[in-house]
């Protein structure tokens, strides 16, 4: 088996196993959980039990995670801490361990027992992922652990049927010195895919964090073949991220919110892969390759109020994985105000669009996130259309608007196509703001629910594009204003500044 055919034959096989065919309630597949120390939470079973075992693979999840660690006496056992009911493992014989049993009254596994019950039948579904444990006595005695760890799993036949992960690099290097053809996966985060690759070590199972820290790491994996995982992962934006960015594999303590969470993103975004994203984690201002700003007060066609900077850091920061959009009173500026409007400089023909992003509360202000055309094919506008993806004016606090504007439907005519949507959360909790763009309609969505749609009327010949100019590239804007003929309309509450919209991401999948 090649290095990356093992996860592959493990997905393959995993997504044949659906719930459905099992005791309880038909959920999703789970063929890109690993298990972390058994499915041990949701049952409430003790971490690393021969119980917890069973359960993922009665969940049929693509791994089961377990650590194995050397006794006193060379007995491997499944425990993650090196000490066990006030003993360290290392130094305490198993008949020692023994005496204290685990809270469902089994004795402390060995791995030949965890062996014994993945290997039953001639393999199961679920893959080991068999940690070893660094030594807190010594390198040595982790090297010891290793080539024991190895004759086991020669015992059962299943060296190239575990994947073997480690905080210690020279565990794993060890065992590509013993069998070249390992599968392995290094977990401190430390190494470039490409150092892995040189040290031939196949996997990348990082915390996630690592990844949103670098995440031109996750290319390079994909480059050089290593495999991606990440650990251990219990929330749905983190799943979310994980999955948008095509990961092989997830360790999770909550094996059915992955799985609900994986059936989400088929159910969405089905054959779309992610194209563009600006997920705003590495603090400072924005990526000037992606953004740029439109500057100047002039009202912009609607009587606001702001100036808009050249990306001021007063006015735009990423911050803690977010990006700041601000609005402020400000002496300095024409008008009293100042704020920022992003400009995407590339846009995008056909699509699904994200923006997930919190509101700035108070009266006055007009958050926005939307679409103009890269080249106004069809002339100035409206004739080239607009794309209103979330439009919240502060007096109005409850409701967010989607709206398209046209030569034909626009709001100088009254006659724009528009919906409006009550939520009492919009200045308390993020929200998903997505737009599935094809040639025949404009989908919005808000949290993942329809809220408004436009049909191509497909009107042919030259005047077409009067209700249709939408087949032409599009750019995203984001900004704040102040004021403003529909802003401002029943004037300006000073008391709210600095007004701060958050984006989490953008991202947009074709």
């Amino acid at each position: 088996m090649n290095r990356l055919s093992l996860w592959i034959a493990i997905a393959l096989l995993s997504s044949t196993l659906s719930y459905a065919q099992r005791p309880r309630r038909q959920t999703p597949v789970f063929k890109k959980v690993v298990a972390h120390r058994g499915a041990w939470k949701q049952a409430g079973l003790p971490e690393n039990s021969i119980a917890s075992l069973k359960e993922a693979i009665r969940l049929g999840c693509m791994g089961s995670e377990f650590d194995v660690q050397l006794t006193k006496d060379d007995s491997l056992v499944v425990n993650h801490d090196p000490v066990y009911a006030g003993d360290t493992i290392e130094k305490t014989t198993y008949r020692q361990l023994l005496q204290t049993p685990l809270k469902n009254a089994e004795p402390l596994p060995t791995l030949y027992r965890y062996l014994s019950v993945l290997c039953k039948d001639g393999g199961r579904p679920t893959t080991a992922v068999l940690e070893i444990k660094p030594s807190v006595i010594s390198k040595q005695r982790a090297i010891k652990t290793t080539k024991a760890v190895l004759a086991m799993a020669e015992q059962f036949d299943a060296l190239d049927k575990i994947i073997f992960i480690s905080f210690d690099y020279e565990v794993l290097k060890e065992i590509h010195r013993q069998v070249p053809g390992a599968h392995t996966a290094y977990l401190n985060g430390d190494k470039t895919p490409e150092q892995l690759k040189a040290d031939g070590i196949t996997g990348a199972d990082y915390h996630y964090s690592v990844f949103k820290k670098h995440p031109d790491w996750m290319e390079a994996a994909r480059k050089n073949n290593i495999i991606l995982n990440a650990w251990t992962v219990n929330d749905t934006a983190t799943i979310d991220w994980l999955l948008v960015h095509n990961f092989d594999a997830i360790t999770t303590n909550e094996p059915a919110l992955v799985a609900d969470r994986a059936a989400r993103h088929q159910r969405i975004y089905g054959n779309k892969k992610l194209v563009f994203s600006d997920e705003f984690n590495l603090d400072g201002s924005p990526d000037e390759a992606i953004w740029r700003y439109d500057t100047g007060s002039h009202g912009w066609g609607n009587h606001e109020l702001e100036n808009y900077t050249n990306g001021d850091t007063a006015n735009v920061l990423i911050k803690n994985g977010l990006l700041h959009v601000r609005a402020l009173r400000d002496s300095q500026q024409p008008k009293g105000y100042s704020s920022v409007r992003m400009v995407q400089k590339k846009g995008f023909l056909y699509g699904r669009l994200e923006v997930r992003a919190k509101l700035p509360p108070g009266r006055g202000l007009w958050p926005a996130i939307w679409l103009l055309p890269d080249q106004f094919k069809y002339g100035g506008w409206p004739a080239s259309g607009e794309i209103d993806l979330m439009e919240n004016v502060g007096y109005n606090p409850d409701s967010v608007f989607f709206t398209i504007h046209t030569e034909k439907y626009n709001h100088v005519k009254h006659t724009q196509k528009s919906m409006g949507i009550y939520s009492s959360s919009l200045y308390d909790q993020f929200h998903t703001y997505s737009l599935e763009w094809s040639p025949d309609k404009l989908l919005f969505f808000m949290d993942d629910r329809k809220v408004f749609e436009f049909k191509n009327e497909k009107i042919t010949g030259k005047d077409g594009f009067k209700s249709w100019p939408y087949d032409q590239p599009f750019h995203l804007l984001l900004n704040i204003a102040v004021g403003g003929d529909w802003g401002g309309a029943k004037g300006i509450d000073n008391s709210v500044f600095p007004a701060t919209m958050l984006i989490d991401y953008v991202r947009i999948f074709q």
